[in-house]
């Protein structure tokens, strides 16, 4: 039997724990995802999502549990290696957009490819390819100021999926933009997903993302309520 590309094995995070007041953030999650999958984590707000997607980005610790990512586990490791395997594998993608302010669209989406030693020839053609596809080669030489928050979050998952990352982590990236350029947004990373073969997960409570999604999982309380393949 072929192992998950992604595996989440009874996953629980328990905020401060041994104090008398504790917060159960997560559960015994149990979750696995085949390489490629465009996935969606969804409900209401406290239900644990952005706290599953840390842990799987290996942002975060949990409580109890293994994350294993392509045969590579990455909970309770050195974080020395664990830094070294976010940069190499894993795109993330935040709700803020979280780019750097000093250095233009271009740089922005370069940085993680420069921290991985790669020529800036390669740096260079890549950058423009991934702008091209997310119709922002007009944006390459402004700063982040200078640009819509819309326009802001499309540099944003450029930088994630341009050192063609394993995995992409994207934590309600449609939270701060209209519609029109959520809508945008969506089909954008869709087809990066389908062209690349990037395995991209969200959280999400955007209708819109949970409806293009083609694997969805429901949390509620901190526990998988469901885990459906819609569609």
């Amino acid at each position: 039997m072929t192992k998950p590309f992604l595996d989440v094995q009874k996953i629980s995070k328990i905020f401060h724990p041994g104090r008398e007041v504790q917060v159960r953030a997560l559960v015994d999650i149990s979750l696995s995802f085949d390489r490629g999958e465009f996935v969606v984590i969804h409900g209401p707000s406290g239900s644990g999502k952005t706290t599953l997607l840390n842990i799987m980005g290996g942002l975060d610790s949990p409580t109890s549990g293994m994350v294993i990512l392509d045969n590579e586990k990455i909970t309770g490791v050195e974080e020395k290696h664990l830094s070294r395997l976010r940069r190499d594998h894993i795109g993330f993608v935040f709700q803020a957009y979280n780019l750097i302010p000093v250095l233009t669209a271009k740089e922005n989406i370069e940085y993680v490819m420069q921290l991985q030693g790669r020529s800036r020839r390669e740096c260079e053609q890549r950058s423009r390819e991934v702008a091209e596809k997310l119709a922002i080669a007009g944006l390459l030489g402004k700063l982040p100021g200078e640009m819509s928050g819309g326009q802001q979050q499309r540099v944003a998952v450029a930088r994630a999926v341009a050192s063609r990352p394993k995995l992409i982590l994207a934590d309600e990236p449609t939270a701060n933009l209209d519609s029109k350029s959520a809508a945008g947004l969506m089909g954008m990373m869709q087809a990066l997903n389908e062209d690349e073969g990037i395995t991209i997960i969200f959280s999400s409570h955007d209708p819109l993302v949970i409806g293009k999604a083609k694997h969805s999982i429901l949390l509620k309380d901190g526990e998988v309520a469901a885990d459906e393949f819609p569609g």
